[in-house]
């Protein structure tokens, strides 16, 4: 006689926590892989694009430097950012933000001629900011300006940017990330001043290797 099939209930497992957490931090994995990072890669490349820091009396004002290069857009950007203290509140900032951008391979740091690039153009906007407990926030402001079409017609628009992040005394640095509600997210934007607000010949200053770039990625504990 042929026996009758057990009850589904018997058939099912007990759940195995071992592989319940290695699914979880598997799934946890992935997602940190999918945020924002900081890339260590790309940080070194600007540090080495950029001139010696100018030594200033404020450790703020100033002309800031960054050079960066967006490889899945083929984008390389020339930013100053002009900081001034405002009369009113020493804490707040304001100034200008330039972005002075072309396209091209990775070999393009500088700008080329219009035969090697598809447009080169130059942006400004006003700014504002602010410093606490040693972090700089600085935004763009107002209507954006259309500086210099040098090649093509220039962008049809323009995000106004946001740069936060830390002020690295001893590397005269600016470490930001820029956020500009599209294409930048937690964008590595690394700023050195090159000028302070006087101008003329200013000393400069001779770095030694810098630390990892700050603030560090977001992580999570796995186990």
């Amino acid at each position: 006689m042929t026996g009758s099939a057990p009850p589904e209930s018997s058939l099912r497992r007990a759940p195995d926590p071992a592989y319940a957490r290695r699914v979880i931090g598997l799934g946890v994995a992935a997602a940190l892989l999918a945020l924002p990072r900081i890339a260590p890669a790309t940080v070194a490349e600007q540090r080495a694009r950029l001139p010696p820091p100018a030594e200033c009396d404020d450790p703020i004002t100033g002309t800031w430097k960054a050079h960066t290069y967006r490889a899945e857009r083929e984008q390389w950007t020339e930013w100053t950012l002009i900081l001034r203290r405002s009369e009113d509140d020493k804490e707040r900032l304001v100034g200008e933000i330039i972005n002075h951008s072309w396209y091209g391979g990775a070999e393009l740091t500088a700008p080329p001629t219009c035969e090697h690039t598809r447009a080169h153009w130059v942006v400004s906007t006003d700014a504002e900011g602010y410093v606490t407990n040693g972090d700089i926030h600085v935004q763009g402001l107002g209507e954006w300006r259309l500086d210099e079409a040098v090649c093509g017609p220039g962008p049809g628009g323009y995000n106004l940017d946001h740069f936060s992040g830390a002020l690295e005394h001893s590397l005269h640095e600016f470490q930001s990330v820029n956020n500009d509600g599209g294409v930048s997210v937690n964008e590595p934007t690394v700023f050195r001043r090159v000028l302070c607000l006087t101008g003329g010949d200013q000393p400069r200053v001779d770095l030694k290797p810098p630390p990892p770039f700050s603030p560090p990625p977001r992580g999570c504990e796995l186990w």
